[in-house]
């Protein structure tokens, strides 16, 4: 079941989110409750990444196969070497 929502977005937000809405050939409506179905989903695929890696969850897709562990110990040791 659908229900109508009234929300108070800055004018400027809600031209760009159109633009993108409709280049991506998406209704606004979708792209809003794509969002909040994904900021408020408990998926288990997300309970071993680091807190700061959960707040990226929903903003960035990362591959299947990533891997924190090695991605951050790749990034030290170029960093330390």
């Amino acid at each position: 079941m659908t229900t109508k929502l009234t929300l108070t977005v800055e004018k400027g937000v809600i031209q760009k989110a159109k633009s993108y809405a409709k280049h991506t050939g998406r209704s606004l409506s979708e792209l809003v409750e794509n969002y909040l179905e994904t900021l408020t989903e408990e998926r288990e695929d997300t309970k071993h990444l680091s807190p700061k890696l959960k707040k990226l969850v929903g903003i960035v897709k990362l591959p299947d196969e990533f891997d924190e562990k090695k991605e951050l110990r790749e990034y030290f040791e170029k960093k330390h070497l």
